[in-house]
């Protein structure tokens, strides 16, 4: 697997030049989860964002007394975590491998120098982020629409 082969192709990473990219790489660091291991909980503080390269998550929400609501199934190409790096919150819902998994993660800080070398990159992943957010959110909003 080449970091950069999967940050190309990533949406969150859209309109970076050759160069952008390939520092991101540098910068990212690879994970490997087994089926059911989680990759972050519920209320956990989110420092950092995940690039899915193999294998899918599933993205739940405590239930009561013991169950989870599943929310979604994320794959590659696509992303997770990036709330915490806006909001510098808790981690809204808990994230888990279904079967293996592959993720590259970036961190506060990986961004934060990213963007000191690269302003113009970070603005596109910044303007990436809030096309996702958008997304998701007019996504739920069809979901929650009262059916005529």
């Amino acid at each position: 697997m080449e970091k950069l082969a999967v940050i190309a192709t990533s949406p969150l990473f859209e309109m970076l030049a050759p160069a952008e990219l390939a520092r991101l790489a540098e910068l990212a660091r690879l994970y490997r989860y087994a089926h059911g291991e989680v990759v972050f909980e519920e209320g956990d503080l989110g420092d950092s964002l995940f690039v899915i390269v193999r294998g899918q998550v599933e993205v739940v929400l405590r239930g009561t007394g013991n169950g989870v609501k599943p929310l979604t199934v994320l794959g590659p190409p696509e992303f997770f975590g990036e709330m915490g790096l806006i909001d510098k919150d808790h981690r809204s819902a808990t994230v888990r491998a279904l079967g293996e998994v592959e993720l590259l993660q970036l961190t506060a800080q990986d961004l934060r120098t990213f963007r000191l070398a690269h302003g113009d990159g970070f603005t596109f992943i910044v303007v990436n982020i809030a096309r996702s957010l958008s997304a998701r959110l007019r996504e739920a909003n069809a979901r929650l629409a009262p059916q005529d």
